[in-house]
């Protein structure tokens, strides 16, 4: 088609072959496959110039349209391998993706304003091959996968309660304790009827009735807050309220191991610039607030 369009605005077969640098016995063939492929007569060769057909007119128009959409989507490609630029779909957990990762994104962008983000924030596994997702925020063991992971830190989960109640029912000392407590449940996609702690060597989930239950994490530490009883959260969700002392950590003596957080995205055999411009701006960042999150709670001897 190229072959064929530069033929026909240079008027001849040769002025087609200077145009693109190719030998003219190539553009000549080129043309006449293309009218066996079509089973139609494109053009009418004389000795001073090419002649469309009726047929040759509107294949040409068409040509064109295709060859420029073509070549917009080859810039539209490669440009997202030659300059930062293009859209980036995100995802984090609700509050970590508040906390960390949009104030991260937010500079991302006064730095490259060629590239837009979209951020969704979800407390579930989002599957980034189905759903085009270009980076992921994880907390928690990663399963075996063809996934490229960074690890940004680690993160716990933190068991608390406001001073106001603690004052009144008391401080739970053994896991035995929290039968006379009242708990607040952070559901997300089921129910929890349990916690699991860490006694020593071995794991115990300790079951409860929870007198409140909430499918986000700031609807448990707003309740915790309001003193309705004990909360369980992950550190990084917890640590502002523990620095200032809104609320007190408790069982700090069953705590489990620390949670891995990773950067994922799907391997790629070239990376897109908009991608490494991301990972190479936010890694660094996201890591310095996890630190800032562990160093929060060493500073309240939760180490």
């Amino acid at each position: 088609m190229r072959s064929l369009v530069a033929s026909v605005d240079g008027g001849s077969l040769s002025a087609a072959s200077r145009s693109l640098g190719v030998p003219l016995p190539t553009v000549s063939r080129r043309v006449s496959d293309l009218e066996a492929h079509l089973g139609a007569q494109l053009v009418v060769r004389t000795s001073r110039k090419l002649i469309l057909t009726d047929v040759g007119h509107a294949f040409v128009a068409t040509c064109r349209r295709v060859l420029d959409e073509l070549d917009q989507a080859e810039r539209a490609a490669t440009g997202e391998y030659r300059t930062p630029r293009g859209d980036l779909l995100i995802t984090a957990p609700v509050m970590f993706g508040r906390l960390h990762v949009e104030p991260v994104v937010l500079d991302f962008l006064n730095d490259f304003a060629e590239i837009n983000v979209r951020l969704r924030l979800a407390d579930y596994i989002v599957d980034l091959v189905e759903n085009q997702v270009d980076l992921a925020i994880r907390i928690g063991q990663l399963p075996d996968s063809s996934l490229v992971a960074t690890r940004l830190g680690a993160v716990r989960w933190i068991t608390c309660a406001s001073p106001a109640y603690l004052a009144e029912r008391g401080i739970p000392q053994s896991l035995a304790d929290l039968d006379q407590h009242d708990c607040i449940s952070f559901d997300r996609l089921y129910s929890t009827d349990s916690w699991t702690f860490q006694k020593g060597t071995e794991i115990v989930a300790v079951p409860f009735s929870p007198r409140f239950a909430v499918n986000t994490a700031t609807g448990a530490l707003d309740a915790a807050l309001a003193g309705a009883g004990i909360a369980r959260v992950l550190s990084y969700q917890a640590a502002g309220a523990i620095a200032d002392g809104r609320l007190v950590p408790v069982m700090e003596d069953y705590q489990l191991e620390p949670l891995p957080v990773h950067l994922v995205h799907a391997g790629q055999t070239i990376v897109p610039l908009k991608l490494r411009a991301f990972t190479d701006f936010a890694i660094p960042r996201l890591k310095s607030g996890l630190r800032a999150v562990e160093q929060t709670l060493d500073h309240k001897g939760l180490a």
